[in-house]
């Protein structure tokens, strides 16, 4: 059997391409570190290792560490050691039985600069989450799980003994939420800690490897056994933390964490609290009603730091982060660059103090910007079309080093330089693949007068008929984003390999094009989002290449609530599918994760009006419903319903033996998103079958196909040339 001509000809090569993500930068700026996942050796999930890149851009990227279990969450100290978590087995460690070892979750380890083995800093129940490190100074903090009732290592780990003895998994909540996205909260509750040297009473001590004397010429290098212990900092706050991601100073005396304040019944807010890590005090820096506070980067000096600062929505104001610059001692807050209409992500400052680094959805591009401290001039430094992230600056602030990605490659990595703006890519752990296709900008007038733009991904060479190319119209979620970045989940190469091209748009709701434009679709989901759809799906369909009578409609999460009211709305497409998607608005609210933010975003008058369950019965599309059981974003019941709904009551007839053209593709161990390759492979032919049978007119092939139940031949191999079963 040939080879693919590219990997998008071929499921499997697909969902086999490696996919780097994260970067980490060695204080003295000589050493980048990012994570690489590859399929395992069953084909079932994805293991990270961690890959070394030579910031010159001279030698070719290495890898650094191998196991079964994987590794993320690198973080370089000050003097040059490599943290970073893994659950993978402790070659010196002794574990019971595989529940102990399973209860321990992620060890903190790591691997010295001078070189060597890997190896355990930290073991304890229930795992460390993260690790966070200060640029100059010896300071390691850990972000771990703390059983409610522990205020110690020893209390926690007897009480995470007991629980598995007694094999309870039953969890008492007290406060909201209680799910986040894909993962239940609790019992224990996410600390910050300090890793402290020294024994501490009920705490494992895991000794440094001591076979290895430390070169003459690596000061504060010594030789010795190493004690280790944590320190609780964040065990006074009045409320659990959520998702703690500490900001650590450089010279390591403190760290802002996320204040998470309890206003009114089940409603949050974020503000920011300043933690002292050799006393462990804490302040509140902002708290202020109405507002949510993010904490960003902490300026050379200590001084001074970025946060991001947004009034608390409400059904008629949609959010509006804005920078501003907080006194770390007193937390008085000045606005920084407020006339910049932009959502800005700032990342780092410069090492003379007076810029700030910041990235910015735009014009569907996320570019690299500076921000001038003094004046607030904001100057865009890339002009590439790519999305950058994970940026982090040379010692010297001259160069940056990021992650980059577009619709024409993947997450790569890349060296910027922040003077001229030049662009350079380095030697990564991947290969860019070659695309099927090729990449245009489509953009119209809306109603209202408002530009709206997209993405275009087209076939290879001219279509196969003279009427051009059948169209999918995929809707981004969100919904405040914007289709600006490469994404495994909706790869729209995958479907040019098929002969589709693909419309990609940033309709109203969308980020990187003002304030004004996300206001235009705020609390009315059904208006200006939908009429900016049709619209630039008409302007795209003028061309001569596309076949306006072949189409169908996609999306995911708000995508998916988008294609809900397309198919209730207009009868143009001949196939919609639907993932994760908002169905009746009334149930949604109430059982979503984080239903105190819904409550804020429409009144129970415009989630009626803007609900789509309402015209279901003008529904005359065959409907593709995909869902997860464990998506606690959109709960289940959002697809139960659509689902009978749709058999019920839309307009699509059944046939006599009450089979239907709807599908219901349903995944009971996946999420908000469909994480295990196997999954992902069943989703992809699933969505192609349909829209073969439906927009191509194509014979449907048996369900068993794509599902992976190909029967074998009598030889044992399956019809695809696959091995059979043994």
């Amino acid at each position: 059997m040939p080879s693919p001509r590219t990997p998008f000809h071929d499921l499997s090569h697909y969902v086999a391409l490696p996919r780097v993500s994260g970067l980490a930068l060695s204080p003295d700026g000589t050493r980048l570190a990012t994570s690489v996942a590859t399929l395992n050796g069953a084909g079932t999930g994805y293991v990270s290792a961690l890959w070394e890149v030579d910031p010159t851009g001279e030698r070719p990227a290495y890898r650094i560490t191998r196991s079964a279990k994987g590794e993320s969450g690198a973080a370089f100290a000050a003097d040059g050691d490599l943290y970073f978590t893994s659950a993978r087995p402790d070659p010196d460690g002794q574990q019971d039985d595989a529940a102990e070892s399973s209860a321990a979750g992620a060890a903190l380890w790591t691997i010295p600069r001078r070189g060597g083995e890997a190896r355990v800093v930290l073991s304890r129940p229930g795992g460390v989450d993260a690790v966070a490190t200060a640029r100059d100074a010896d300071r390691v903090l850990v972000v771990a799980g703390l059983l409610p009732g522990a205020s110690t290592e020893a209390e926690h780990a007897q009480l995470s003994a007991s629980r598995r003895k007694a094999e309870v998994d039953a969890i008492l909540h007290t406060s909201y939420p209680i799910r986040y996205w894909d993962h239940d909260l609790g019992p224990a509750r996410p600390q910050v800690f300090a890793l402290d040297d020294g024994p501490a009473a009920g705490v494992d001590a895991v000794p440094e490897d001591t076979d290895h004397e430390a070169p003459a010429d690596l000061p504060g290098t010594v030789d010795r056994a190493r004690e280790v212990h944590l320190r609780l900092l964040t065990g006074d706050l009045p409320t659990p933390l959520h998702e703690p991601s500490p900001v650590v100073a450089p010279d390591g005396s403190f760290a802002l964490v996320g204040l998470t304040v309890t206003q009114g019944r089940a409603d949050l807010r974020e503000g920011v609290v300043r933690v002292d890590l050799d006393s462990g005090r804490t302040r509140t820096l902002v708290d202020t009603p109405g507002h949510d506070a993010h904490a960003g980067p902490v300026s050379p000096d200590g001084a001074r730091a970025v946060v991001v600062i947004s009034e608390i929505t409400s059904p008629t104001s949609a959010p509006r982060p804005r920078l501003h610059l907080m006194d770390t001692t007193t937390g008085e807050t000045t606005a920084l660059a407020h006339d910049w209409d932009r959502w800005a992500q700032p990342v780092a400052w410069t090492p003379d103090g007076a810029s700030v680094i910041a990235l910015a959805d735009s014009e569907g591009r996320r570019p690299v910007f500076r921000i001038d401290v003094a004046t607030g001039e904001v100057t865009q430094v890339t002009h590439d079309d790519a999305a950058w992230s994970e940026l982090v600056l040379s010692p010297d602030g001259a160069t940056a080093y990021g992650v980059r990605s577009s619709y024409l490659f993947p997450p790569e990595l890349a060296r910027l330089d922040l003077a001229t703006g030049e662009v350079t890519r380095l030697p990564g752990p991947a290969e860019r693949p070659t695309l099927p296709g090729r990449l245009e900008e489509v953009e119209t007038t809306a109603e209202d007068g408002s530009r709206v733009r997209a993405w275009l991904a087209l076939p290879e060479g001219e279509p196969a008929s003279d009427v051009g190319h059948p169209l999918l119209l995929w809707v981004h979620g969100g919904p405040l984003g914007s289709w600006n970045a490469w994404t495994w989940r909706w790869n729209p190469w995958l479907m040019t390999a098929q002969g589709y091209a693909v419309l990609l748009p940033d309709p109203a709701l969308s980020t990187g094009y003002g304030q004004d434009f996300v206001q235009r679709g705020w609390g009315a989901w059904g208006q200006a989002p939908y009429t900016d759809l049709m619209a630039i799906t008409d302007a795209a369909l003028a061309r001569d290449d596309l076949d306006a009578d072949r189409t169908a409609a996609m999306g995911g999460s708000f995508g998916g609530y988008m294609a809900n009211w397309i198919a209730g709305h207009t009868d143009r497409f001949r196939a919609v599918v639907t993932h994760a998607s908002l169905w009746a608005l009334d149930g949604f609210g109430p059982t979503t994760d984080a239903a105190f933010y819904w409550q804020r975003e429409m009144t129970s008058e415009m989630a009626q009006a803007n609900s789509p369950h309402r015209f279901v019965e003008d529904i005359v599309t065959p409907m593709l419903v995909i869902h997860g059981d464990k998506d606690y974003r959109v709960p289940i019941g959002e697809g139960l319903r659509l689902w009978y709904e749709l058999l019920s009551r839309s307009g699509l007839p059944q046939a006599e033996d009450g089979t239907t053209p709807h599908r219901f593709l349903f995944f009971p161990q996946e999420n908000h998103w469909i994480l295990k390759p196997q999954h992902a492979t069943v989703w992809y032919a699933t969505v192609s079958a349909f829209l073969a049978e439906h927009v191509l007119g194509e014979e449907p092939p048996p369900a068993a196909e794509h599902l992976g139940l190909t029967p074998p031949t009598k030889d044992g191999s399956r019809e695809d040339g696959s091995p059979g079963a043994s």
